[in-house]
């Protein structure tokens, strides 16, 4: 039974933030669903993640292609896991189960704290996954670095 973490995104944007996250996800051993909403934005997301920092790399498809199943990062706009993710990261919004949570390793919300919809998303997103008995963590970097600042477990 895996447990959702909000990742409330306050000094380093989206694009920086994630490579650190799917860094340590693949670390892991999980391969990696990064959902989002929309294809323009998945493809700017691709090309940010293959610009990435010169020391690392980040292997990822976007969903579509004939080797989704063999991608250890997938980027998709769609509910399916293709290529058999244990680890979802949710991006601008896109929508999580409760029923994904509980089946994956570790589900990431990530969510930016300089939108009001964001925050009400996540809010939302929060006590309907902690109200179907979800564990969840949330984590901001208000202070300049992670922080847990609360932390449901499972019901």
């Amino acid at each position: 039974m895996g447990a959702a973490f909000f990742y409330h995104l306050t000094q380093n944007p989206l694009e920086d933030t994630l490579p650190l996250l799917l860094e340590k996800a693949t670390g892991a051993g999980w391969k990696i669903a990064v959902r989002g909403v929309e294809a323009a934005r998945m493809d700017w997301l691709d090309q940010r993640l293959w610009q990435g920092a010169e020391d690392s790399f980040l292997p990822h498809g976007q969903a579509g292609g004939e080797h989704d199943a063999l991608q250890p990062i997938l980027l998709t706009i769609d509910a399916s896991l293709a290529n058999g993710a244990s680890c979802i990261m949710s991006v601008d919004g896109a929508q999580i189960s409760a029923e994904e949570v509980q089946a994956a390793d570790r589900v990431c919300i990530l969510f930016d704290g300089h939108d009001p919809e964001a925050l009400s998303h996540a809010r939302a997103q929060w006590k309907a996954l902690t109200d179907a008995g979800c564990a969840a963590q949330y984590w901001s970097e208000e202070s300049g670095r992670w922080e847990k600042k609360a932390e449901k477990a499972a019901a």
